[in-house]
């Protein structure tokens, strides 16, 4: 598992990168002189500054993520089919085997829903904690 979590990682990395990068050409650039001018240091600026501007990107950042690691479907399909001894099986990996290995496409639609309203639920959480609507800026 620990590899198969690697290549998920590894695939939406550049993914993650491109949006808390554009999330960084967002802040404006006054604010930054602003601190430079009261002596702020690089660390005092990273977290008073940088972070909390770029708070809705990384509420929106951390949602994706959550939601991309339940959608492996298809790393676990190709690389281990859910061996050795169902180490790797994951929720979409089993709703599929339910639907297209059994045939039980009733228990499978119930699975599946039963997953959305779960990520509902998680995404509505994270988006709450992390204040996404909310951005610090003036």
């Amino acid at each position: 598992m620990p590899t198969v979590a690697f290549i998920n990682v590894w695939r939406h990395m550049g993914y993650t990168a491109l949006l808390v990068f554009a999330g960084l050409q967002t802040i404006n650039k006054s604010v930054y002189e602003a601190a430079d001018i009261d002596g702020a240091g690089e660390g005092r600026k990273f977290f008073n500054i940088t972070l909390p501007l770029l708070r809705p990107v990384l509420a929106m950042v951390l949602v994706v993520t959550v939601i991309g690691s339940f959608q492996i479907f298809d790393t676990i399909s190709v690389t281990t089919q859910g061996g050795p001894v169902n180490a790797t099986r994951v929720i979409n990996y089993y709703i599929w085997d339910l639907a297209f290995g059994q045939l039980d496409f009733g228990y499978a639609s119930a699975v599946a829903i039963v997953l959305f309203v779960i990520l509902m639920l998680v995404s509505l959480v994270q988006m709450k904690l992390m204040r996404a609507d909310e951005s610090d800026e003036l």
